[in-house]
């Protein structure tokens, strides 16, 4: 057979089998993640993206070792022709949404749009979501009773932090984390002495905090006050205002030393009820027995809860999330429509 007529055989067999496997076999999406942690999360993201044409598989950052983290994950970004088309990365915000560029790591995040992020400082952050708290409670207490409204409580606890939040970001841009660390501006957002019948006393606790440290920095740096105060009006094409400012802290953060410093107490009194309501209402001590050990059974901790809290479909930074990937499926799809009007043209040659 001439080398010609074989090669041109050859080439449409290969065009052939590739319009087939595009029509006919799910193409699968590898995303790398940071850890082990990241995975569901991540998956309950991708499942309503599942369909018949794609899906996706989500993977640790390294198959060879125990590495992980964002750096490990947006190694395997670099030098493939296969990102976009079936390698995905998925990270943790941190600080460099907000940074906009302001370091080579924030510019490859950004730019990069095969590489998702949360847009929140972290995973943790979506979890601790306020609008899907109380629900936490009810899931791991059995009992739907409101403490307290969490909605309102990190709308007002936000706005307290957000002045000093601005001059942590602030320092960051400059590429200056020794100025105002990130743990002093935890130190001064964390929860202390929580009264859930004064939930109050706290928030004003953490105000105090916060009016000290920007008076400090205002009193050691007068010079940036203004930059400080036009940052606060740049980030809020990214979401950062006054009353969203937790979503953006670090989210670790936020979970140990803000939230289950709420949920804890919380769910002690709502178990509490829940036993004394079980001993009111049983008629002898043989059904009471059985009735709290089938509830104290049934219980989970809220730790646990919590951690497995997705409610991103709620939050405008999941939605924008969504839109991210919904505008990446469509141009998956747009380029398999042109390889195959590619692959059919080739045929008819």
């Amino acid at each position: 057979m001439p080398t010609s007529l074989r090669d041109n055989l050859t080439s449409k067999y290969f065009s052939a089998a590739q319009k087939l496997y595009s029509k006919d076999v799910r193409q699968k999406i590898v995303a790398y993640v940071e850890s082990y942690d990241d995975i569901a999360f991540w998956r309950s993201i991708f499942e309503e993206f599942n369909d018949d044409k794609y899906y996706f598989h989500v993977l640790p950052p390294s198959s060879t070792s125990l590495s992980k983290g964002k750096k490990t994950v947006l190694l395997n970004t670099l030098n493939t022709d296969q990102l976009g088309k079936s390698l995905i990365a998925c990270v943790d915000s941190d600080y460099d949404f907000l940074l906009q560029g302001a370091t080579s790591t924030s510019r490859k995040i950004n730019r990069n749009k095969y590489i998702f992020q949360t847009y929140a400082y972290a995973i943790e952050n979506h979890q601790c979501f306020a609008d899907n708290l109380h629900q936490v409670c009810v899931l791991a207490t059995l009992n739907d009773r409101m403490i307290i409204d969490f909605k309102k409580f990190f709308t007002e606890y936000s706005t307290i932090i957000y002045p000093l939040f601005l001059w942590n970001i602030w320092f960051y841009r400059q590429h200056d984390t020794n100025s105002f660390p990130m743990n002093e501006f935890n130190s001064s957002t964390r929860l202390r002495n929580v009264n859930l019948y004064h939930i109050d006393s706290c928030l004003n606790d953490v105000r105090k905090e916060i009016a000290r440290g920007v008076q400090r920095l205002e009193n050691k740096y007068p010079q940036h006050i203004e930059s400080v105060k036009q940052l606060g009006v740049e980030l809020e094409k990214l979401g950062l205002i006054p009353t969203t400012t937790y979503m953006y802290i670090q989210g670790h953060h936020l979970m140990e030393n803000v939230v289950m410093k709420l949920l804890i107490p919380i769910c002690t009194v709502l178990r509490r009820e829940r036993e004394e309501e079980i001993k009111r209402l049983a008629e002898h001590e043989e059904q009471y027995r059985n009735e709290l050990t089938c509830y104290q059974n049934s219980q989970v901790r809220v730790e646990v809860i919590l951690r497995k809290n997705n409610p991103y479909r709620f939050s405008f930074l999941g939605n924008w999330l969504r839109e991210d990937l919904k505008q990446f499926l469509n141009e998956c799809e747009l380029s398999m429509q042109s390889e195959d009007k590619l692959i059919n043209n080739e045929g008819t040659c």
